[in-house]
């Protein structure tokens, strides 16, 4: 598996787990119909940000969209959103765009990273990020509509870099 920054090309590439992933509405708060635009505006976002993807045998099979979490006087912290398609789940796609993204934030000269909103529900990411060194913060109590489990926490996440 490869990681790399994303090309404009990769989007055809990301849309469909995207899409699929928004859909499900189990792991991003997102409108569950948000359109290719807007998620296109969304993920692929502009430099000082930057979006890298997960390659096997040539298709794109994750990505990570990395971004300061605020502006102005907390700008010093890090940010990233991450999806990896659910066909290709459990090959280590995650955690390899997750420690691309550590990388990528030390590099950049945050001192932080940050996770706002991680479903309390998603344990394959509650645990990847607790194995990258990431704790949780806090839990805001129902702040997540779950398709199944209905109203459910976000954890508030976090390392120092």
């Amino acid at each position: 598996m490869e990681i790399r920054a994303a090309r404009g090309d990769d989007w055809g590439q990301i849309w469909p787990f995207f899409a699929r992933i928004v859909a499900a509405g189990e792991t991003y708060a997102y409108d569950r119909d948000t359109q290719e635009d807007e998620a296109r505006r969304i993920w692929m976002v502009r430099p000082p940000g930057a979006v890298a993807v997960a390659v096997d045998s040539g298709a794109v099979i994750g990505s990570a969209s990395m971004y300061r979490n605020r502006g102005g006087g907390g700008s010093h912290v890090a940010s990233a959103s991450f999806m990896v398609d659910p066909d290709h789940a459990g090959k280590g796609a995650g955690r390899a765009l997750g420690a691309h993204f550590l990388v990528w934030a030390r590099e950049q000269g945050f001192r932080a990273a940050q996770f706002n909103s991680v479903v309390e529900t998603n344990d394959r990411a509650v645990a990847l990020w607790r194995s990258l060194g990431f704790v949780a913060l806090a839990a805001v109590p129902e702040a997540f509509e779950h398709p199944r489990d209905g109203r459910v926490s976000l954890l508030v996440m976090h390392t120092f870099l």
